[in-house]
C-alpha cells in the first residue's frame, strides 16, 4: 500500500487533484478535516484554551474556529504554539486510520494524505514508518491562487496574508516526487492526474 503525502499552497487546487484520484480509486484522507476535529477533543481543547485563553471559544464552550485563526494568523509567531498541541494529536489519528486501512479486507492500492501543511511540518511523518513515502505538489501560479481565494469570499489582504504563511513553490518543489500544474485547464488537469495515478500503481 503506498501512502502519498499531497499539499499545495492555499488556493493551488489540492483538494480537486485529491478528488480526481478517489476517483480513480485511491483512498483519500482530509487530513486538514482532523486538524479540524481533534480540537473537539477535551484534552486539546483545554490545552488549547490555555494557550490562547477564553476569548478562543464560542458561546457553546467550543472553540471557535475563526476566534482561533484570528489569534494564529494575526501572529504568525503563535501558528508553532498551536501545532505543537495538535499535530502530535492529528499523528497519532493518522496512525490509526493508516493501520485499519492496511489491515482491511479491501486494501488499496494508494492511500493519499491531503494536506495543507506537508513541508512545513511533521504530519504524516510516523514514527513506525507508515506515514508517507512520495509526494505530490499542485502547483497553481500567484494570480491565478488568488483570484480562486477572491471567488472564495476572502479579502485579498487575507489570502495574502495565508499564502506569505506557507512555503513557496520552491520549498515544495524539492520535496516533490510529482508536481502537478492547475493553472485553470480542465482537460489538461484531469490527463496530469491520469498519468500520476498510472506512475503511483507502478510505485506502489
Amino acid at each position: 500500500m503506498l501512502v502519498v503525502g499531497l499539499c499545495g499552497g492555499i488556493g493551488a487546487g489540492k483538494s480537486t487533484v485529491a478528488g480526481l484520484l478517489a476517483d480513480l480509486g485511491a483512498v483519500v484522507v482530509d487530513v486538514d478535516d482532523i486538524g479540524r476535529r481533534v480540537l473537539t477533543d477535551d484534552a486539546v481543547r483545554d490545552a488549547v484554551v490555555a494557550e490562547f485563553g477564553d476569548g478562543i471559544l464560542g458561546a457553546d464552550g467550543a472553540i471557535d474556529r475563526a476566534s482561533l485563526a484570528a489569534e494564529v494568523f494575526g501572529d504568525t509567531d503563535r501558528l508553532p504554539d498551536l501545532e505543537a498541541i495538535s499535530h502530535p494529536c492529528i499523528n497519532r489519528e493518522l496512525d490509526r486510520l493508516l493501520t485499519t486501512i492496511a489491515d482491511s479486507a479491501e486494501r488499496p492500492d494508494v492511500v493519499v494524505l491531503d494536506m495543507a501543511v506537508l513541508v512545513e511540518s511533521d504530519l504524516g511523518r510516523l514514527p513506525d514508518g507508515r506515514g508517507y513515502t512520495e509526494v505530490v505538489v499542485v502547483e497553481a501560479d500567484r494570480d491565478t491562487r488568488l483570484a480562486r481565494l477572491l471567488e472564495r469570499g476572502m479579502s485579498s489582504a487575507d489570502a495574502l496574508d495565508r499564502m506569505a504563511d506557507q512555503a513557496d513553490d520552491a520549498q515544495r518543489r524539492a520535496v516533490a516526487d510529482h508536481v502537478i500544474t492547475n493553472d485553470g485547464d480542465v482537460d489538461s488537469l484531469v490527463d496530469q492526474v491520469a498519468g500520476l495515478w498510472k506512475a503511483l500503481l507502478s510505485e506502489g
